[in-house]
Parts: structure tokens; C-alpha cells; sequence
């Protein structure tokens, strides 16, 4: 009897684990934050207006124009926020010029733009490699966070979706 309590006491143990959420051995080049109050957003300058994030996600994508994984990962971000509008605010921060920004023709960014020469956020969140996304739920708490073209850890509509069901 003692030993099925146990080995019953250790599978509940091992079950609340993996409905934990986790990066999954997820490689991260950025101070994780995962599951934790996200740092406050902080912007230089809004290029775009300044968008109203109360009570929607908001998907925050750290890049820059010279950076070929991060133009690669914009049209999927543009479809995340044109699919998810009623929910969803994504927002481009970039840690160059607003004149190199808005000089950037190819890809468009559909969605709201900012610059941080100061990268206040980047520092804060400790990120040593871009493009590096994060997604906080309208709570303020990040639930997922990573390279968003990470094969095996892609943010996609699909990834967006179960987010909205799990934490709206």
C-alpha cells in the first residue's frame, strides 16, 4: 500500500510538471521570462501611432533591418496581426534609426513599428541574439518567448490561436 501511494504520488508529481508551461529544451538567446510578469514596454519613439494594448496579447518582436531572420519572420508576424486583430497587438522594435527603419521597403511591416536606440527592453531582457519575440497575454505575463523561426519552435497563427484559447 505505502508503495502505491508513492509511485501514485510521484506520477501526479510528474504529470503537474509537464502541464507546466516550458521552453521544451528550447535554445534561447535572451534572459528567459517565461511565464513571469513581463519588464514594462518601452519605447524612443513610436513610428508608427502607439497602439492600444489593454486587454490583448501583445506580441513584441526585437530586430533589426540588417538582419535576414528577422525581414524572413515579418510577413508571418504581418499575418498573425491581421488574423488576430481583435485580440492580438504585435509590435517591431528595432534598435537602429528611425530613418533606417523607415527606410526599409522589402519586407513591409504591417504592423506597429518602434525604435529603441537605448534597447532599454533588450537590455532587460538580457536578449544576445534577434530576432527574439516575445508574446504576454492581456494579464502582462510572457507566454512564449524565443527566435520565431526556430525550426520545431515556430510562432504561427496555430501557436497564437492556442495561446488566445488558453489565457483570454
Amino acid at each position: 500500500m505505502k508503495n502505491t501511494i508513492i509511485l501514485l504520488s510521484l506520477i501526479l508529481l510528474s504529470a503537474f510538471s509537464y502541464a507546466q508551461e516550458s521552453n521544451n529544451g528550447k535554445k534561447l538567446w535572451a534572459k528567459s521570462f517565461l511565464n513571469q510578469k513581463a519588464p514594462e514596454l518601452t519605447v524612443e519613439e513610436w513610428i508608427s501611432q502607439k497602439p492600444d494594448t489593454k486587454g490583448k496579447f501583445v506580441i513584441i518582436d526585437f530586430w533589426a533591418t540588417w538582419c535576414g531572420p528577422c525581414r524572413q519572420a515579418i510577413p508571418e508576424l504581418n499575418k498573425i496581426a491581421k488574423e488576430f486583430a481583435k485580440d492580438v497587438v504585435v509590435i517591431g522594435i528595432s534598435d537602429e534609426s528611425a530613418e533606417k527603419v523607415k527606410s526599409m521597403k522589402d519586407p513591409v511591416i504591417e504592423y506597429y513599428s518602434a525604435i529603441d536606440t537605448q534597447k532599454t527592453m533588450n537590455k532587460t531582457l538580457e536578449i544576445k541574439g534577434i530576432p527574439h519575440v516575445i508574446v504576454i497575454d492581456p494579464k502582462g505575463i510572457v507566454r512564449w518567448e524565443g527566435f520565431p523561426t526556430l525550426q520545431g519552435h515556430e510562432l504561427t497563427p496555430e501557436v497564437i490561436k492556442n495561446l488566445i484559447q488558453k489565457y483570454k
